[in-house]
């Protein structure tokens, strides 16, 4: 079974899916926002088609760990997504994963076109990465 990290944004769904031992994660695609009902079927599909078994949301706080409007626009649709997707999910602090992700694609000399089409996919590769990485901590603890 597999863990699916996502980055809930306005325009786009960033999604990356864990390897079955839950050890890393890969980004996987970018989900163009056209309604909530076809949002969620993209979402069915890649659940099944990865045999997901835990949703994994990046929860956008400030920097201070107040929620904002953003924050409350993802808690919202993640409450869509439980009533129409009968996994769990947990959200996960998403703050400077943009950031770092951008700074990746820099490092790695990708043109501003190419960055700005993987950047939500690659945000969620980082959230699902933290979010295994928590977890395999607190199981060494």
């Amino acid at each position: 079974m597999r863990i699916l990290g996502l980055d809930i944004g306005d325009r786009t769904i960033g999604v990356a899916v864990s390897d079955p031992l839950g050890f890393t994660a890969q980004g996987i695609t970018t989900i163009r926002r056209k309604s909530e009902e076809k949002d969620i079927e993209k979402l069915k599909q890649i659940c099944l088609e990865y045999e997901v078994d835990t949703i994994v949301s990046g929860l956008p706080k400030n920097m201070n760990g107040t929620l904002g409007p953003q924050s409350e626009k993802v808690l919202k649709f993640c409450d869509i997504i439980k009533d129409n997707i009968d996994l769990p999910i947990k959200m996960w602090d998403e703050r400077l994963t943009t950031v770092a992700a951008h700074r990746a694609m820099l490092e790695a000399d990708l043109s501003r076109n190419k960055r700005k089409k993987i950047v939500d996919k690659m945000a969620a590769t980082y959230i699902l990465q933290g979010y295994l990485d928590g977890m395999a901590n607190k199981k060494d603890s």
